[in-house]
């Protein structure tokens, strides 16, 4: 049962990383049903992220318990006005002109949004974000604009089975959060860490972490 696989998951995963931080879990909820999640915050989930705009709207009023809301998925800037104010952190700010664009409808809805800044910690083609030398010139650029709050980083470990490599690429994310904190960032979260890596991660100073197939079992893709 989905209630209790989350409670097993809430027991393995650590209560702070050994940064002495909290590990927050935010349940990825992408293809499960209003159902499926609602049990799994009968389970103690008490986060939850979405993937996709058109499932967040559909699903928004049938989740129970008032969890934490989180967009964790490659968000287009047409779509950013069906989540203002419904979104409590934006995983994946991953390009200057989606940050430009959510804060101009932030200040114009007159809401504040929490943001993280998605590296590219592998250089991937594949995936979006910033590369990691650039990001403090990136984080400079978007604090500084209007109805934006940048909580932290955002990253996505590449499908490797090289784990000294992966433990190197996360201890680097580690580095950069505390030497821009250092500089003043006053961030809250690294957010990093899926359901193959999840351990790694946090054990390398990860405080967030956004499980799935560890929640839910294996997406049915077929239902698209």
């Amino acid at each position: 049962m989905i209630e209790e696989k989350v409670k097993s998951l809430l027991k393995e995963i650590p209560a702070t990383n050994p940064f002495g931080e909290k590990v927050t879990l935010v349940a990825a909820v992408k293809l499960q049903t209003a159902e499926h999640i609602n049990r799994a915050i009968c389970g103690g989930v008490t986060d939850i992220g979405d993937n996709h705009v058109q499932e967040f709207r559909d699903k928004f009023n049938e989740i129970k318990g008032n969890p934490r809301r989180h967009f964790i998925g490659h968000l287009q800037t047409n779509k950013i006005k069906y989540l203002l104010g419904k979104v409590d952190l934006y995983h994946s700010v991953d390009r200057y002109n989606l940050a430009e664009e959510l804060s101009r409808k932030s200040a114009q809805a007159g809401v504040t949004s929490n943001i993280l800044i998605q590296i590219n910690i592998g250089n991937e083609e594949t995936k979006g974000g910033f590369a990691l030398e650039e990001s403090e010139e990136v984080f400079n650029k978007i604090s500084a604009l209007p109805a934006l709050n940048v909580e932290g980083l955002m990253a996505m470990l590449p499908f490797d089975r090289d784990q000294a490599l992966l433990r190197r690429l996360a201890k680097a994310m580690r580095e950069k959060y505390d030497g821009l904190n250092a500089k003043g960032a006053n961030f809250k979260y690294l957010s990093m860490g899926m359901s193959g890596d999840w351990k790694l991660c946090v054990e390398e100073g990860s405080n967030m972490i956004r499980l799935g197939t560890s929640i839910f079992g294996q997406r049915n893709y077929q239902k698209t």
